[in-house]
């Protein structure tokens, strides 16, 4: 995310690709003045047009629509406003609604979906059956929203249900400027795919501000093909990460991969007193290292700030005759667990 003197703020983020699969970035909740939301679904391209995203989906509730009195459409009315226009932008738009219903079940997206008109039905499970019926990928949304959960984050009957019944196949772990460590843990214990939104209504701007190099909620999909049959495979397969604020939250091995790729070593520089580890960060993200078990004849950093496209020279002072070795840290703001974050280790 750069800015130069008398230049506008560029609002895209630099993410690596990793070796196999491509990164793109993603939001797959927001809204339109068609459901609850003060903008015209064109103004949702562009906005994810100038932010670099790679696809997005207009998810409008098909049981809140305060503006209908006004703009009077089927549910499919936003997603074909959008479509051709996002197509000639660039912008892959993948269709979707969101099924809103008090807890529990509580509110859920259904995207890849051919028709949102009859998922708008008086029991939440025929939605979610009419949902089921065209393919879709359904995951829960803002699992610990205080509006309906405000004592705990609760997994409820209703959610054991659709999940035993293949409507359910992902969960928000973050929403917004909210984060749910419980739903990072059943995303891991029940093999279900972690998703990061916005949920935007507003315009873009007047939740993110751009200039101090904030940046939307958004899903990390790591993807075979930017298209969005490439996207639909990387979400069943698991293949995401959740960029929230400063943070990435993720599988393991995606995070791994992801810190590999974004953080390189140029060289090391190595004599019997110390080693100098010239390492060269080629992405817009911010990483957070603290020190981890060590041997404690290798003297480093406690904590350590790699900035955003930057080139760092990381020195270990070596006793005790040390040679060889590992340096240990973990990378606190990438989350692989509620509560841990990402061990890693340069060795020389």
């Amino acid at each position: 995310m750069q800015m130069g003197f008398g230049q506008a703020v560029d609002k895209s983020v630099d993410i690596p690709d990793l070796d196999n699969y491509q990164t793109l970035k993603c939001d797959f909740h927001m809204h339109t003045v068609f459901s609850d939301g003060l903008v015209w679904p064109t103004v949702r391209v562009d906005e994810a047009y100038a932010e670099g995203l790679d696809a997005i989906a207009i998810t409008e509730h098909l049981e809140y629509r305060p503006h209908k009195a006004d703009i009077q459409a089927d549910h499919n009315r936003s997603y074909e406003i959008m479509k051709k226009y996002a197509k000639d932008k660039g912008v892959i738009v993948i269709k979707g609604s969101e099924i809103t219903r008090s807890m529990a079940p509580g509110h859920h997206n259904a995207i890849f979906i051919s028709d949102s008109n009859p998922l708008d039905t008086k029991e939440y499970k025929d939605a979610f059956r009419a949902a089921k019926s065209q393919g879709a990928f359904i995951f829960w949304n803002h699992p610990g929203w205080d509006s309906q959960q405000p004592e705990e984050t609760k997994w409820w009957d209703e959610h054991t249900y659709l999940y035993e019944n293949g409507c359910m196949q992902g969960i928000e772990v973050a929403n917004g400027d909210f984060y749910y460590p419980e739903a990072l843990q059943w995303c891991l214990d029940k093999k279900l795919t972690m998703l990061g939104t916005s949920d935007i209504h507003q315009p873009i701007q007047t939740d993110i501000d751009f200039d101090k190099g904030e940046h939307r909620t958004m899903t990390l999909v790591f993807a075979k093909e930017r298209t969005a049959e490439g996207i639909r495979e990387a979400l069943e397969n698991r293949r995401t990460a959740v960029f929230f604020k400063n943070q990435i939250i993720g599988e393991e091995q995606w995070l791994r991969e992801l810190f590999g790729k974004a953080v390189t070593i140029e060289k090391i520089d190595k004599n019997e007193k110390r080693v100098q580890f010239v390492v060269y960060n080629n992405s817009d993200l911010t990483f957070s290292l603290k020190k981890g078990e060590h041997d404690a004849n290798l003297i480093y950093f406690r904590e350590y700030t790699i900035e955003p496209k930057s080139k760092h020279t990381i020195t270990v002072k070596l006793n005790g005759g040390v040679t060889s070795g590992k340096v240990n840290f973990e990378v606190t703001n990438m989350v692989v667990k509620p509560g841990k974050s990402l061990d890693y280790q340069f060795s020389f």
